[in-house]
């Protein structure tokens, strides 16, 4: 499944490390798509396997589909519109990951953005996460996943395009 309107884009934050931005539009209204992305049952349909003290402060575990396991602390929840979460929080691999959601006429708007991460590491994780938003639309209407053979096609796309 080819999804034409997602936008991913890679940017430098500093020397070392940037951030990935990745946007979709969905066929639902904004308080569904707020409970696809923050309630635990609809989160292990298309990204993860989340527990933990899931209030603004606590601290999560995630496991994605993706491979990546491990703590994240809730910092935003304002619900419906905006999420913030920092993963591996006081270490060296520190990032966080936002998102934000807005109506968009009948169709809501979602956009995510990891920053944080080091710079060769962006191409993976912008086809990672296109994939997962790709994922997300799929887990709306009750499809399977198929994060694993869009990530293997989307990678060497998002490798060809340069760090902004």
């Amino acid at each position: 499944m080819t999804t034409t309107e997602t936008i991913g884009t890679m940017r430098a934050l500093d020397a070392e490390r940037g951030a990935i931005r990745v946007e979709e539009l969905y066929d639902t209204d904004i308080d569904d798509l707020w409970e696809a992305c923050t309630d635990p049952e609809r989160l292990a349909r298309w990204i993860a396997e989340v527990s933990g003290d899931l209030r603004v402060g606590g601290l999560i575990h995630a496991t994605f589909t993706s491979s990546w396991t491990g703590p994240a602390r809730i910092e935003v929840c304002e619900a419906p519109r905006h999420l913030l979460l920092t993963t591996e929080p006081g270490t060296q691999d520190e990032a966080q990951i936002e998102a934000w959601l807005s109506d968009a006429g009948a169709r809501t708007r979602l956009v995510v953005e990891e920053r944080g991460l080091p710079l060769y590491h962006l191409p993976f994780h912008a086809a990672g996460w296109q994939a997962h938003l790709e994922d997300l639309a799929r887990s709306i209407k009750d499809e399977p996943s198929a994060w694993r053979e869009r990530w293997t096609e989307l990678t060497p796309v998002y490798q060809a395009q340069r760090v902004g």
